[in-house]
């Protein structure tokens, strides 16, 4: 609810302290400092609700745009509207498309990869080959057609799941909404890997196996 305050004011994506005071300002009971509920909020409080296995982000409500930046999601904007209409509205329809287990796993793997991560944190300068390699799923020891073989099919994975995907995305079995937007995302972070890195792949490509 805070959030989607913060967006009705044209603040978004909003930082983390605009959350914990939003949220403070709102419900001062429940964010507030132990003893000081009223006069002060307890951040802890705030930031333990986004992060963690369990938090908005994790849920798929909030979307991480940088360095303590935040954004809700469309499926935040959903549990928003069923909260604004106390419950009465029928809860979100959900998805008919589920993923087979090994593509769930394959799509959380990206998602949860550091080259994923520091791109949406803003830290794209600190990149590395290895965390490219990691979001690729690749050695440095894989080489020639190999290495394009993966590469291609990851590509078409991504833009098939991509086309699959209606407005109201797909929901994994851990709970986490995924939508277009974030496979859109992943092909833009694979697209800025491979330019980024692509003296490495070519040195990989004309490795000659041992």
């Amino acid at each position: 609810m805070a959030a989607f305050h913060l967006e009705e004011q044209g603040r978004s994506p909003f930082s983390a302290e605009d959350l914990i005071v939003t949220a403070w300002e709102k419900f001062p009971k429940t964010f507030g400092l132990k003893g000081y509920a009223d006069q002060h909020p307890d951040s802890n409080k705030v930031l333990s609700t986004i992060m963690g296995e369990k938090g908005l982000a994790r849920r798929g409500w909030l979307a991480k745009m940088g360095q303590k930046l935040y954004a809700l999601t469309r499926e935040g904007r959903h549990v928003v509207r069923r909260l604004m209409q106390d419950g009465d509205a029928p809860p979100a329809a959900a998805s008919l498309l589920k993923l087979p287990r090994e593509q769930e796993k394959s799509l959380l793997h990206l998602l949860d990869s550091s080259a994923v991560q520091k791109f949406q944190e803003g830290l794209k300068q600190e990149l590395t080959f290895p965390d490219a390699c990691r979001f690729w799923g690749v050695s440095e020891d894989v080489h020639g057609d190999a290495l394009d073989s993966r590469l291609a099919r990851m590509r078409r994975n991504l833009a098939d799941l991509e086309k699959k995907l209606g407005s109201d995305g797909v929901d994994l079995t851990n709970g986490r909404n995924v939508s277009a937007e974030d496979i859109a995302q992943l092909r833009g972070v694979e697209e800025y890997l491979t330019e980024r890195f692509s003296r490495h792949l070519t040195l990989l490509r004309s490795r000659v196996p041992r």
